[in-house]
């Protein structure tokens, strides 16, 4: 839940969630900088970042976190989780999210940049899972 503080509307400065967010919780809460860099750069936020002029501001502040693993554990939550807490499968994540904002908005050309970096997130984190001997819902 954490990962979207930024979009609570008294954090929102440059309107991009993510670091809106992580700089929330850098400067307002002096947060574990794991936690930091995960809210700044879940679910390949560097990418929508591109979109929206802000790569190298995101990338320069908020270095991406060097725990693979963790950061793919983070998006198989994102994309197996509807905004109302519900399971739901990455196929019907990107569809809910398309059907949100739009193909052609920000968001949407985002998502479909990011689609093939998020099923290869889950089909890891899934792998891990199975090597573990842990059932993984969605």
């Amino acid at each position: 839940m954490l990962h979207d503080i930024g979009y609570a509307p008294r954090l929102v400065e440059t309107g991009f969630h993510p670091l809106d967010g992580a700089r929330y919780l850098r400067n307002a809460h002096a947060a574990d900088e794991r936690v930091v860099k995960l809210v700044a750069n879940h679910t390949y936020a560097l990418l929508e970042a591109e979109e929206r002029g802000l790569r190298d501001e995101l990338a320069d502040e908020f270095p991406i976190l060097d725990d693979p693993l963790l950061v793919d554990a983070l998006v198989y939550c994102d994309m197996t989780t509807t905004p109302d807490g519900q399971r739901t499968t990455p196929q019907e994540r990107l569809q809910e999210i398309l059907g949100r904002y739009g193909e052609e908005s920000v968001v949407g050309r985002f998502i479909r940049r990011a689609a093939p970096h998020i099923h290869a997130s889950v089909d890891r984190v899934r792998a891990a899972a199975t090597r573990a001997g842990v059932q993984l819902g969605a």
